[in-house]
């Protein structure tokens, strides 16, 4: 008890009377009394927090490799973020710690490891042979020191200098990595203990007097493909250098007017390749030093008088890859014409004669040719291209006319327009995923690539969870995807376009002015969906909703089905003190005349309009002629709020939607609005002042006379005769009277930023709406304060949660019957009964009567969530009808319409019962969470979530065919509550509230799962379920698996008599300490990973796990033994060849004189 009353003087309250004391007691009792009733079986153990998967594209991509034998693809990214790819379904998410950007990645070809070089001057070593890949060894260099005074200057000024690793090359086969500075020296470290050699390629050595200034960084380094001991070094300014490793100096040097982006070889180590800043390619001969033998400008327009073509923006990047039947390839990035003005980026391929330029849709980062071997020094028959773009990855075919893509098989198209919200379901009917992929392989597009997807590295891991999971993202272009989430996979399913209801405009001087905003006027706010029926209803930003029916069959609507709201009610505010100081714009929550139209019927509303305001026009222009709506979610109903005297419609916080009623309510900062979408009627249209009517804590007055409303079950007669406002346990300590000036201003800072983040949840209000933000930004910091005498506050009180339910309305009730509980932004819940006519031909004709039922429940915050249970403690779900076809005849399904659409209610308890409390009501709002007993509507359990920060997202989510109450705090820990007792089982902080995007997309799920939106791009996935982090090594990927390296390519009789194959390297013997010696200690600094053995042993879990690494094991030993062994026996056979012709010699002069020689 005196725990309770410390966490109430924290909380801010000053005063806390003996008669709240007294119930708070009574309160622990029955708690004590109750937990025994309700077995729970939860306990902490049960939980553990954990990331499971990240899906979507690479967000600001920055690096791209490929293991041509593994056939694995890798993208770094500008935050330190690795995503690996295999086979569809096989993915992988690493980070560095630093977060740095990624410059560049090597793989270390079939070796299952990858070498990525960071802007902060390190290099790690990634093992990718577990399933989780870790980091071997590190590597940080030490910045060389500045040798101009410019550079000097620029670091004195705070000037951020470019990176110090420029570029980098790990030959095939080879252990030794060259590394590229922005001082233009070459270093060479070993890959197996990360050190560095001795051997450094210093830039004056390599240019000498070739060029009196600095070459400026290295931005290529190759050997070449017939000789590893000449390496390519190419300088940014224009210079090129074949340097010979042996003799350790320059054996050619290759100068240009023009800076070098980049060089390719020709596999033959004849010919190489450079692409130039003025979108220029020079072809060169490596023994012509003097100049290019060849200069091609792709896109200069040839000038007739033989003069230079006119200079194109930077060929950014060039491959040269040959085919052993046909003509080479060369493939450019950039070069376009400085003329083309507004074109989009393009990849040039050049074949012969031929000249294809495709076209993109985003930036090109960086792309890769994927070719057949992955030698160097052979025919590269090039079969693919992989283009990483800004905001997508586009895999090309070259061996097909035209050069089609392949269709990309990764869910990389989350962000294909941003997302706005988000909501994830566990444990989904299982007819309900190959529905929706059946509509959805209808919109498939057409022209791809008939080859396979050629990413198809590693193995798929094993299936543990059997249960169905969907993730629904809503879109600001009006569009919503079903993603087929099952098994930490994802793919998508079915995508639905809401905007193709109404009419567009051209241009932004055909858009009507009743627009509210200036962008994205289609964007998803909220979804509700029914599983078990497929009733979907959006809200869009427009404040519009949309509710639609699932269907197989393909329909054409002659008449959508519309209905306008005017949803206002303005509050007399003359008692407040910031009332007369505020702006006259209109202000949220203020207005008059709330009234239901369909504009058909009321086509005189609109007359008011002499004074040139606007009134009762929408937002949104809805189509006029047919529309064909294919198989898949097809429109039943739209409904639109209305301009209300020159005053736009507020944005809509909350909807639901419940298919056994045939219902949808909606509210917003004004009210609510609850409509029969099977009558097409509105049932309900109240403001939030008009739902307490008599029973209302605070001190309001319509300012003006209410006009006539369309008749609805929801009079202030209604209101009255309900009960009275009860004086129970269920009251919030803040509901009564205190001191309004008892926080600082740190706690109204604190207060704002609490109201930004809470209003995040829901898309950013137009730029007209945006004065009344500020408003409702300060009355909401005053929420948070004791005092209740504020109207400014109440005036603008929102609904922000609403809940379908079939449970107990009032105290003298005895059996359950269908209501509506709606939640507030003060902590108020109140309650709506419904009565509903019988099912079948009644349910059409009869009204639904509405009526408040007087019962108000009190809460600290705003309220978030509303759940129900039984007395064994399990969910109660809200009632519902099954799917069913509805564009069928009516006669074959009249009776089991009948049945289906008005579901039996059964009380849980038997009528021989005594005891009242038949349901548990579970509320959470943004700071507490109270379990209330029904019908007698006493709280049994509270909890005080958090006392500083505030409950971004809480969801009673069922786990081990239990329940509990999970919950996501600004603060960034995550926490769940058991049921019905409300006891602590997990608090982990996890992720601090950095971005709204978190806060707008978070979502928790049945079994343990979570999601949100980490980046624009990308959706992370995490499990608060100790039994899914148990079971997730198993259900992972692997990338690696054992493959046997191609043969090298076959030198032929003449080339290996004569010596013109490719030459190899002794590169221990050069670059090994007891040749170069040792590296000094101050170059870079070697840092151990928690990659090698050890953590390679710590992650493993399971037999399945210890089996797969011995079997890898053991066939590389074997793979090792059988290299072995047929190099001893060519030493056998060359060393008896060189016995036989030592015999044929001496026999031959044996018998010879000194002088017969």
């Amino acid at each position: 008890m005196r725990k309770f009353n410390i966490r109430k003087v924290l909380d801010g309250l000053t005063a806390v009377s003996s008669s709240s004391s007294a119930s708070s007691s009574s309160q622990q009792q029955q708690s004590g009394n109750r937990e025994s009733d309700i077995p729970e079986t939860l306990q902490s153990e049960h939980f553990q927090l954990c990331k499971t998967v990240r899906h979507g594209f690479p967000y600001q991509p920055s690096a791209l490799a490929f293991d041509p034998v593994q056939k694995i693809l890798a993208i770094g990214t500008q935050t330190g973020a690795l995503r690996l790819f295999g086979r569809p379904g096989v993915e992988c998410y690493c980070q560095h710690d630093s977060e740095a950007a990624v410059i560049q990645l090597q793989f270390l070809i079939n070796e299952g490891a990858l070498v990525s070089a960071l802007a902060d001057d390190t290099l790690h070593l990634w093992n990718l042979r577990q399933k989780r890949p870790a980091i071997l060894h590190s590597l940080k260099f030490n910045r060389e020191r500045q040798r101009s005074t410019q550079k000097q200057t620029e670091k004195e000024a705070g000037i951020r200098l470019d990176k110090w690793i420029t570029f980098c090359h790990l030959p095939f086969q080879s252990k030794w990595l060259y590394v590229g500075t922005e001082r233009g020296n070459i270093h060479i470290v070993n890959v197996e203990s990360f050190t560095l050699s001795g051997y450094v390629i210093m830039w004056n050595k390599a240019i000498e007097l070739s060029s009196k200034s600095h070459p400026g960084p290295v931005v290529h380094i190759s050997d070449n493909p017939m000789d590893e001991g000449k390496l390519l070094i190419g300088y940014e300014s224009g210079t090129v250098v074949l340097w010979d490793l042996k003799s350790k100096k320059a054996d050619y040097r290759y100068t240009h007017d023009e800076a070098i982006h980049s060089v390719a070889w020709h596999h033959e180590g004849k010919q190489f390749i450079c692409s130039h800043s003025d979108g220029t390619l020079t072809i060169w001969n490596i023994k012509s030093p003097a100049k290019p033998l060849q200069t091609i400008t792709p896109h200069g327009k040839q000038l007739k008088d033989g003069k230079k073509p006119e200079p194109c923006k930077p060929i950014l990047k060039v491959e040269y890859k040959t085919a052993r039947a046909g003509e080479p390839f060369i493939i450019l990035s950039g070069g376009l014409s400085y003329d083309t003005v507004g074109r989009r980026p393009c990849l040039t391929v050049m074949h012969g004669k031929s000249t294809a330029v495709l076209e993109m849709d985003y930036s090109i980062v960086d792309f890769l040719t994927l070719c057949e071997t992955p030698y160097p020094n052979d025919f590269q028959e090039p079969y693919a291209v992989v283009v990483l773009l800004e905001k997508d990855l586009v895999v090309i075919d070259l061996a097909q006319n035209g050069y089609p893509i392949f269709e990309n098989p990764y869910p990389l198209n989350i962000h294909e327009s941003p997302v706005t919200c988000c909501e994830y379901f566990a444990d989904c009917p299982a007819d309900l995923i190959p529905a929706l992929y059946s509509v959805g392989a209808r919109q498939k597009r057409q022209g791809y690539s008939k080859k396979e997807w050629p990413i198809s590295g590693g193995n798929w891991g094993s299936v543990t969870q059997s249960y169905p999971e969907i993730i629904i993202t809503g879109h600001a272009d009006g569009s919503i995807k079903f993603w087929d989430a099952s098994a930490i996979t994802l793919q998508v399913l079915y995508k639905l376009k809401t905007a193709k209801v109404f009419e567009k405009s051209r241009s932004k001087d055909d858009r009507p002015n009743t627009d509210i905003v200036d962008e994205d006027p289609y964007a998803i706010q909220i979804i509700s969906w029914c599983l078990e029926s497929r009733m979907l209803c959006i809200a869009g930003v427009s404040a519009h909703v949309i509710i639609y029916r699932f269907s197989k069959q393909e329909v054409t609507t002659e008449v959508i089905p519309m209905l306008e709201v005017r949803l206002l009610y303005e509050i007399n505010d003359i008692d407040s003190p910031d009332g007369e100081q505020a702006p006259p714009l209109p202000t949220p929550g203020t207005g008059s005349n709330p009234q239901s139209i369909a504009p058909q019927s009321h086509p005189s509303t609109s007359s008011s309009s002499s004074d040139g305001l606007r009134d009762n026009v929408p937002c949104l222009k809805i189509k006029s002629s047919p529309l064909k709506q294919s198989a898949g979610y097809q429109i039943e109903l739209v409904i639109q709020l209305v301009w209300v005297s020159g005053e736009p419609p507020q944005q809509i916080t909350s909807l639901a939607v419940n298919s056994a009623y045939g219902l949808v309510v909606f509210g917003n900062c004004n009210g609510t609005a609850m409509v029969d979408y099977l009558q097409k009627t509105v049932l309900l249209n109240l403001g939030t002042i008009e739902l307490y009517g008599s029973n209302d804590p605070y001190r309001r007055e319509p300012r003006s006379p209410r006009k006539s409303r369309q008749p609805s079950g929801a009079g202030l007669c209604d209101i009255n005769e309900g009960t009275t406002v009860p004086e129970d346990r269920c009251k919030s300590p803040t509901s009564g009277s205190g001191s309004p000036n008892n926080s600082d201003d740190d706690d109204q800072k604190m207060n704002n930023f609490i109201e930004k983040a809470k209003m995040s949840r829901k898309l950013s209000l137009p730029t007209e709406l945006k004065p009344d933000l500020d408003v409702r930004d300060n009355s909401f910091s005053r929420s948070r304060s004791s005092s209740v005498t504020s109207i400014d506050k109440e005036s603008r009180e929102a609904i922000s949660a609403l809940h379908f339910c079939e449970t107990f309305t009032r105290k003298a009730d005895t059996s359950p019957s269908p209501c509506l509980w709606v939640g507030t932004t003060l902590g108020t819940v109140l309650v709506i009964v419904l009565n509903l006519p019988p099912g079948g031909e009644q349910r059409l004709s009869q009204p639904v009567i509405v009526s408040p039922s007087g019962t108000i429940l009190r809460l600290k915050g705003a309220i978030l969530r509303m759940a129900f249970l039984d007395t064994t403690g399990s969910l109660v779900p809200p009632a519902r009808e099954p799917w069913r076809e509805h564009n069928v005849s009516e006669d074959k399904d009249e009776k089991d319409k009948s049945k289906k659409r008005r579901p039996v209610s059964v009380s849980p308890s038997s009528s021989s019962q005594e005891i009242s409390e038949n349901q548990y009501a579970v509320i959470c709002s943004e700071k507490q969470a109270k379990v209330i007993s029904l019908p007698s509507q006493n709280c049994i359990h509270k909890q005080n979530i958090t006392e500083t920060s505030f409950v971004l997202r809480g969801d009673i989510v069922a786990l081990s065919n239990s329940s509990c109450l999970a919950c996501f705090c600004a603060n960034g820990h995550i926490m769940t509550f058991s049921l019905p007792s409300l006891r602590p089982l997990l608090d982990v902080y996890y992720l601090p509230l950095t971005n709204m995007r978190i806060a707008r997309t978070f979502c928790f799920t049945n079994n343990g799962q979570a999601s949100y939106l980490v980046s624009p791009t990308e959706i992370q996935r995490i499990t608060y379920s100790q039994e899914t982090c148990e079971n997730l090594q198993e259900m992972l990927g692997e990338l690696f698996t054992p493959v046997e390296t191609p043969e090298a390519p076959n030198r032929g009789f003449f080339k290996g008599l004569f010596g013109g194959g490719a030459q190899s390297l002794d590169r221990e013997e050069l670059f090994g300490e007891s040749a170069s010696g040792k590296a000094s200690r101050s170059l870079a600094q070697h840092i151990p990973g928690p990659g090698g053995i050890e953590g390679v042993k710590g992650s493993a879990s399971g037999v399945i796990g210890e089996l797969a690494r011995a079997r890898i094991a053991l066939d590389e030993r074997g793979q090792k033994l059988g290299e072995l062994d047929e190099r001893t026996a060519a030493m056998l056979s060359s060393a008896d060849s060189f016995s036989k012709h030592a015999h044929e010699m001496m026999m031959k002069y044996k018998d010879k004189k000194w002088y017969q020689f």
